[in-house]
C-alpha cells in the first residue's frame, strides 16, 4: 500500500536480534535530494572489550533507511573502527557527509549511535563529539532544510538543546540524565536501534516511529528489570511537523 503524501514538494533520521527486511523498494521521489548518513561511532564496550553492536546497526539501519526511499547516490555510512575494512576517521566522516549535504540540498537525515556521557558521544579514537560541535555541524550542513536527526547514544538527551529548532526533529536513546542499553559484547543491536529497526516496517512516518521506538525500548527494559528507565527524547519542531506527515511519509 503506498500511503499519501504530497507530490508537489521533493525536499526532509534497539531491542529485536532480527530486524524486518523491507519487501520491496520504494519509489522515486519520497525523499530525493536528502543527504543521508549513518554513523558507527565506537566498537566498544565501556571496558574497552569489541563489540559488534553498532556496526550491525550502522549496516542494517542503512539498508532499511535507503528502502525507504533514501537515494543511495546520496546516502553515506561511515565506521570509525579502526581495523575495519572500510574504516573512516573521525575527520573523514565529518567531511564526507559535508560533501553529501553540499550535493542533496533539500533535506538532512543524521544517524549517529556510539558510547556517550553528560559531554558528548564518544568519536572513535579522537575522543568526543559534544552537543555544541555536533550543533555547528549540522547547521553548516543543513541550515534551514528539513533535518532529522538521531543520536543513539547513553545520556543523549543533552544533545536536543544544541540541535533543536523549527525545521528539525531531533531523536535521542535515552534521557539527558539517563543511560540507554544494549551495548555488551552479546548484543546485536544496541536497544534503541534495535527498536527503530523493529517499528520502521510498520511507522507511517519518523513521528510515529519515534513513537513506536519509545514504546518498544520501555517494553523491553520492563520485561528485562532494567532500571532506571532510558527514557528516549523527542523533540519536533513546527515547520517540519506537517512535512513529516504529509510530504515525507514513508512509502509501503
Amino acid at each position: 500500500m503506498i500511503r499519501t503524501f504530497a507530490a508537489a514538494a521533493v525536499a526532509a533520521l534497539t531491542l529485536s536480534a532480527c530486524a524486518t527486511t523491507p519487501s520491496a523498494q520504494a519509489p522515486a521521489g519520497v525523499f530525493d535530494g536528502w543527504a543521508g548518513a549513518v554513523v558507527a561511532a565506537d566498537w566498544r564496550t565501556s571496558r574497552g572489550d569489541p563489540i559488534v553492536a553498532f556496526d550491525n546497526s550502522r549496516r542494517d539501519l542503512t539498508a532499511a533507511f535507503k528502502a525507504e526511499g533514501f537515494e543511495p547516490r546520496h546516502f553515506v555510512d561511515y565506521t570509525l573502527r579502526p581495523n575495519a575494512p572500510d574504516a573512516a576517521t573521525g575527520a573523514q566522516v565529518l567531511a564526507g557527509i559535508g560533501e553529501t549535504a553540499r550535493r542533496a540540498t533539500v533535506g538532512c537525515f543524521l544517524y549517529f549511535t556510539s558510547h556517550g556521557n553528560t559531554r558528548g558521544i564518544t568519536w572513535g579514537n579522537e575522543g568526543q563529539l559534544s552537543p555544541a560541535r555536533m550543533g555547528q555541524l549540522v547547521d553548516e550542513w543543513c541550515g534551514e532544510r528539513p533535518t532529522v536527526v538521531v543520536v543513539s547514544a547513553c545520556f543523549s538527551g543533552v544533545f536536543i538543546p544544541e540541535l533543536q529548532g523549527p525545521n528539525r526533529m531531533i531523536m535521542t536513546a535515552a534521557r539527558r540524565d539517563r543511560s540507554s542499553f544494549g551495548c555488551s559484547q552479546d548484543a546485536v543491536y544496541p536497544y534503541f536501534d534495535g527498536c527503530v529497526l523493529e517499528s520502521l516496517p510498520n511507522a507511517s512516518d519518523f513521528i510515529d516511529l519515534a513513537d513506536k521506538s519509545r514504546t518498544c525500548v520501555s517494553r523491553r527494559e520492563t520485561a528485562e528489570g532494567l532500571r532506571p528507565a532510558s527514557e528516549p527524547q523527542v523533540f519536533i519542531g513546527g515547520d517540519i511537523r506537517p512535512l513529516l506527515t504529509t510530504t515525507y511519509a514513508f512509502w509501503r
